[in-house]
């Protein structure tokens, strides 16, 4: 079985919520949900990821700790795609 990138696709991203980290001053931590779509054996699935995400970015504005925040949540879902897509390799007979 061979597994394509289009099988997974991210349908939609949002920041739930975010504040400062409690012990390390300047690091950002929230929550991002992620909704993604998987054709699997020819079923489709549509599921939500909830993804920690964090940044260190010091005082800045809030749309640069989103931007810093939603670009941690892509980094970690092109790991899972990534991972998700890989063809394993098949033992011959």
């Amino acid at each position: 079985m061979t597994a394509s990138a289009s099988d997974f696709v991210v349908k939609s991203c949002e920041i739930r919520h975010f504040g400062p980290h409690r012990a390390i001053p300047g690091r950002i931590t929230g929550l991002v949900r992620v909704q993604i779509q998987e054709l699997f054996l020819g079923n489709v699935t549509n599921y939500h990821l909830d993804l920690k995400v964090k940044a260190d970015v010091g005082a800045v504005s809030t749309a640069e700790v989103r931007t810093a925040l939603l670009a941690h949540a892509a980094h970690q879902l092109n790991k899972l795609k990534t991972r998700h897509t890989t063809k394993l390799a098949v033992a011959a007979e």
